[in-house]
C-alpha cells in the first residue's frame, strides 16, 4: 500500500490555508517496543499515536515485527485510529517471554528507507537502544528534527540479559554513553516526570530533561466511592524481578487473617510461576488469583471494584497502571522508589512504603483496610483529583508545541 498523502502546499491559496504553524505535521515515531508488546512504554507510544492521529496528523511508527517474517508496511488501526506502521523485522529475545527486537546493525539502513519514504516534518524517538538510535542518526543528518523520550531504567533490562552480572553493568554504563551521544543530536529530551528527568541528568549529565506526563484519558475510568464490602487489593503490570511481586506477596502473608484480603495479580511476565509457587509456600492460594493478560475492560472492572491499588515496584519512570488507579478512584500503597512518589502523596491519596520492607507495607495496607469510610472517600478523592494534571490533552498539547518548536504550555 501506499503512505496516505503529504499535503503540498505549493499550489495552495496562502489566504486560505492554515498558518505554517497550524498545518497538520507528518511525524515519524520509532519505538523499540509496541503493540502486541505490552508495557508502559508500548502503551504511551501507543496513546501518543493514536491521540495525534485524531487531530489531524499524519502519523507513521517504526516498531519491531511479532516475528522476523511479518514485517513491512502496513495500516493498523490502534487505539481506535488508524495509522500507518513500519514493522521491521524483528527477532524473538528468548531470555525474555514476549520480546521481539530489531537487529542493532539493521537499525540505520531501515532508518534511511523509512525516512526516503515518509519524509517526517518531525521525528520522535520512545528509546536511544535500536530503533531509535539508528533513527536519530540518520535523522539528523538530514536536519530532520527529533524529539527523544526516554522510558528506560537498568533495571528494566538486568534480569534479560545473558551476561555475567560484571559485564552487564560494564554494558549498562557503555549504552548510558551511548544514550548520551543520541540525545545530543536531539532538539528536547523528555521522560514522564521530575524525578525521572532528575534521575537522566544524574546518570549521563544531561541538562533540561522535559517532564511529560505519559498521560491518561481518565474519563476512560469508572470510580465508585461506596464503601467496600471486601478487601480486595489489586495489581497491575508485568511479572517481572523489579516490580517486586514477591515482596507484596509476602505483606499480603503477613495481613490479620480477620480481614479476609483477596489479592487480583493482573498481568503476564517471566515470573508468573516462581510467584504462583511462592503463593503456595505463602498458603496464599485461595486468596490470590493470576489473571494473566485480560481485556481493557475487565482491567477497568478490576481497579473499579478493587480496595486498594498495591505497587511494590523499584522501577518506575512513571506508572501507567498507578494512574489508572487513581482515576478509578483508588487509594494507592506504593514503594517509595523512583517516580511512584510522584504520584502517591503519603496520607493523601495512600501511602508509601520503603521498598522491600514487608513489614511496613503490611503495617500501610492494614492502615487503609481498617480506616473509616470517611477517610477511605477522602483519600480515594484525592486519587481522582491528583490524576487531573496527567490528562492525556495536556500531554499532547505539549508535544504539538515541541514537535513546532514553540513555547511550552504551562
Amino acid at each position: 500500500m501506499t503512505d496516505p498523502a503529504t499535503p503540498d502546499d505549493t499550489t495552495a491559496d496562502a489566504r486560505s490555508s492554515p498558518a505554517p504553524d497550524e498545518r497538520p505535521l507528518t511525524i515519524l515515531i520509532g519505538a523499540d517496543t509496541f503493540l502486541p508488546h505490552v508495557n508502559g512504554a508500548a502503551r504511551f507510544a501507543e496513546r501518543l499515536a493514536a491521540g495525534l492521529v485524531a487531530r489531524g496528523h499524519d502519523v507513521h511508527v517504526m516498531a519491531p515485527s511479532d516475528t522476523h517474517r511479518h514485517h513491512g508496511t502496513f495500516t493498523e488501526v490502534i487505539e481506535g485510529e488508524p495509522m500507518t506502521m513500519h514493522r521491521l523485522p524483528a527477532w524473538r529475545w528468548y531470555p525474555h517471554d514476549w520480546l521481539t527486537f530489531v537487529l542493532p546493525f539493521r537499525s540505520k539502513y531501515y532508518a534511511r528507507r523509512v525516512l526516503d519514504r515518509v519524509k517526517p516534518d518531525v521525528v520522535h524517538i520512545q528509546s536511544h537502544i535500536v530503533i531509535g538510535r539508528g533513527l536519530t542518526r540518520e535523522a539528523s543528518k538530514r536536519g530532520i528534527p527529533i524529539i527523544a523520550t526516554n522510558h528506560v531504567m537498568a533495571e528494566n533490562v538486568l534480569d534479560f540479559t545473558v551476561l555475567p552480572a560484571s559485564w552487564t553493568r560494564y554494558a549498562i554504563k557503555l549504552a548510558w554513553q551511548d544514550a548520551a551521544r543520541t540525545f545530543a543530536m536531539t532538539r528536547a529530551v523528555t521522560t514522564p516526570t521530575r524525578k525521572a528527568a532528575e534521575f537522566l541528568e544524574r546518570t549521563i549529565d544531561i541538562e533540561n530533561v522535559i517532564p511529560i506526563s505519559c498521560g491518561i484519558q481518565a474519563s476512560n475510568y469508572t470510580a465508585d466511592l461506596t464503601p467496600r464490602s471486601a478487601n480486595r487489593l489489586v495489581f497491575v503490570g508485568r511479572l517481572t524481578t523489579e516490580k517486586q511481586i514477591d515482596v507484596a506477596l509476602r505483606a499480603v502473608a503477613r495481613l490479620d487473617p480477620a480481614l479476609d484480603v483477596t489479592f487480583d495479580i493482573v498481568g503476564k511476565g517471566d515470573q508468573r510461576r516462581n510467584l504462583e509457587e511462592l503463593t503456595v509456600e505463602l498458603g496464599l492460594a485461595d486468596r490470590v488469583t493470576f489473571h494473566g493478560h485480560t481485556t481493557d475492560e475487565q482491567l477497568r472492572g478490576f481497579l473499579t471494584n478493587a480496595s486498594l491499588f498495591l505497587i511494590a515496584s523499584i522501577a518506575e519512570l512513571q506508572s501507567i497502571a498507578t494512574m489508572e488507579a487513581m482515576a478509578s478512584g483508588l487509594p494507592i500503597v506504593a514503594a517509595d522508589a523512583v517516580a511512584l512518589p510522584h504520584l502517591v502523596h503519603d496520607g493523601e491519596n495512600g501511602y508509601l512504603f520503603e521498598p522491600g520492607n514487608v513489614e511496613e507495607l503490611a503495617e500501610k495496607l492494614t492502615t487503609v483496610l481498617t480506616q473509616s469510610p470517611e477517610e477511605r472517600l477522602r483519600m480515594q478523592q484525592a486519587s481522582l483529583d491528583g490524576v487531573k494534571v496527567h490528562d492525556m490533552q495536556r500531554t499532547l498539547d505539549t508535544f504539538e508545541a515541541l514537535y513546532r518548536d514553540q513555547p511550552l504550555p504551562e
